[in-house]
């Protein structure tokens, strides 16, 4: 035996960056504390960016959106007490949306634990609800161990967060760098089992009024280009939702977005992958009574959960795709496409004359149109509120490589920045667009500092009605326009706040106006804010997703 002479001591925070740098981290996403200084100092020697940003909400938002374009979980780091209660909202938003993530916090010494050190408290018993594993790491030489294992727990079945804490005395002392017994690996994504699918092919081959709805769990399949070469051969209804969207080009004839209720009213089987029936679905309600259900999840316990199913499928949602297809190699169902496209263009049909209008000020489906018209095919989209952003989630049309990205299902608003941040970061040669409520634009919206400062360029445009319109609707529906409190806002000057932090700030309340001014932040290189004085508009139909 050949003697290799001592392992190198290297202190805590370097074993930290060194054991992200062998997943593949190349950003950390963070706000500043002396808990967790160290680590800081191991990225610099490992090659990772530090991002830093003004609110640790916005780092855990960050780590979550760099999930999202890159398919591998993000990292953020918070320090000690204040730091970790301000990211646990965006640790339950990407629970709830099902995204992987690391979350690394700092804590006081552990020698003083409970004896009220600085920012002392109980962090893993807060995050151990809202994240698939909460635990504080027991020593300083098993760091790249416990690192290692909270990737692989991120990514496994459903993914989502995972909170490492990591005391002061941990990350400052030293121990040897060798690799851990551990290792990065693949995430399982098993196939649904044979027999299960099999009876969901029988119930394929026989329906005349089969649809598919396909939600966000595409996104982390390794074989979600399954979907195109299903939907060729299925000649069928598609609705994809949430990080599905894109999956299937525009123009493709299964392709639906705005007849979603007709087909769940008439629908003979109705194939729900990768999203639960939740009140996305009305509780499974939506689904007409009389139809077959086939339900594929990667999380088991979700089968049959609030709605009756007559195949339940645990399994990723491209690999079972692949499965069904080896089984229905090719069907058509050349009516009901038919009936479901009448529907998909009546509804569509309704938007034309708003998207076509030139009145002042500008329609918001008219806005959300200049917006697409100056996507390019690798482009991301953010939708960070209520109306404007349901309104855009309609009217824009995304195919993979291009991304839209919004909070999901726990509706958090706030995400906008640092989803931008990350996304930009990840894919620099994109343009990177948040599309803004007014009313969301203010809950972080110092971080176009932050954007500026760093250099990462991304264009927000503001729909700016003065209200929180989804809310104030009906509110006064109920109780009165004399009886409407907390829900009026003012047409304020967003754009001179993103000036006064140093970027590109234009306002918009002409439609003449609108080309030239999203053209100007398309290519001037900063940060940039569109503000838009939009009209009230009818168009009330928010597209929810999966």
């Amino acid at each position: 035996m050949v003697y290799a002479g001592p392992m190198a001591q290297v202190h805590g925070g370097r074993l930290v960056s060194k054991a992200l740098a062998r997943h593949g981290v190349t950003h950390l996403f963070t706000l500043c504390g002396g808990h967790i200084q160290a680590i800081y100092d191991g990225c610099l020697d490992d090659g990772i960016r530090v991002v830093d940003v003004r609110h640790e909400q916005t780092a855990g938002h960050a780590a979550d959106g760099y999930a999202r374009v890159t398919g591998r979980p993000g990292v953020c780091a918070v320090t000690a007490g204040p730091g970790v209660t301000d990211v646990v909202t965006a640790v339950a938003n990407a629970q709830r949306a099902g995204v992987p993530m690391v979350v690394l916090g700092g804590a006081g010494p552990r020698a003083l634990a409970d004896m009220g050190s600085l920012q002392d408290m109980n962090h893993v018993e807060l995050m151990r609800p809202i994240s698939k594993w909460s635990v504080s790491v027991p020593s300083t030489d098993r760091i790249q161990e416990y690192v290692d294992s909270a990737f692989r727990i991120a990514q496994a079945n459903v993914p989502g967060p995972v909170f490492l804490e990591m005391p002061l005395d941990l990350l400052m002392n030293y121990a040897g760098d060798d690799a851990p017994a551990t290792a990065p690996a693949a995430p399982p994504r098993p196939g649904g089992d044979p027999a299960a699918v099999a009876r969901a092919a029988a119930l394929l081959r026989d329906a005349e009024r089969p649809m598919f709805i396909v939600g966000s769990q595409l996104r982390w399949s390794p074989r979600r280009d399954a979907l195109r070469r299903f939907a060729d051969a299925v000649k069928a209804p598609f609705y994809l939702n949430g990080m599905a969207r894109g999956a299937l080009p525009h123009a493709h004839p299964g392709l639906m977005s705005r007849s979603r209720r007709f087909a769940l009213s008439q629908t003979d089987l109705c194939v729900v992958l990768g999203t639960p029936f939740d009140f996305r679905l009305e509780y499974g309600r939506a689904i007409s009574p009389a139809a077959k259900v086939v339900q594929i999840d990667l999380d088991g316990s979700e089968l049959g959960k609030n709605r009756r199913v007559d195949v339940g499928i645990d399994g990723d949602s491209g690999v079972v795709l692949e499965q069904l297809l080896a089984e229905v190699p090719d069907k058509t169902a050349a009516a009901w496409l038919s009936a479901v496209r009448e529907a998909e263009d009546r509804s569509r049909a309704k938007m034309l004359a708003e998207i076509a209008s030139d009145g002042d000020p500008p329609n918001p489906l008219r806005v959300c149109a200049e917006i697409g018209k100056r996507l390019g095919k690798d482009d991301i989209v953010i939708g960070d509120g209520g109306d404007f952003v349901a309104t855009a989630a309609n009217v824009l049309k995304l195919e993979w490589p291009q991304l839209w990205m919004d909070p999901g299902p726990l509706g958090t608003l706030g995400v906008g920045p640092g989803y931008a941040m990350a996304a930009k970061l990840a894919r620099p040669e994109a343009n990177v667009v948040l599309v803004y409520g007014d009313g969301s634009f203010g809950f972080h919206a110092l971080e176009f500092e932050a954007m500026v400062r760093q250099g990462i360029p991304v264009v927000s445009v503001i729909g700016n009605d003065a209200a929180w319109t989804q809310i104030r609707r009906g509110q006064v529906e109920l109780y009165g326009e004399g009886r409407a409190p907390a829900t009026s806002l003012d047409f304020t000057r967003y754009d001179r706040v993103v000036e006064a932090l140093g970027g590109f700030g234009a306002c918009v309340e002409r439609v003449e106006e609108l080309g030239p001014a999203l053209d100007e932040a398309f290519r001037c290189g900063r940060p940039a804010c569109v503000n838009v004085k939009i009209a009230k508009s009818d168009f009330r139909k928010g597209a929810i997703s999966v």
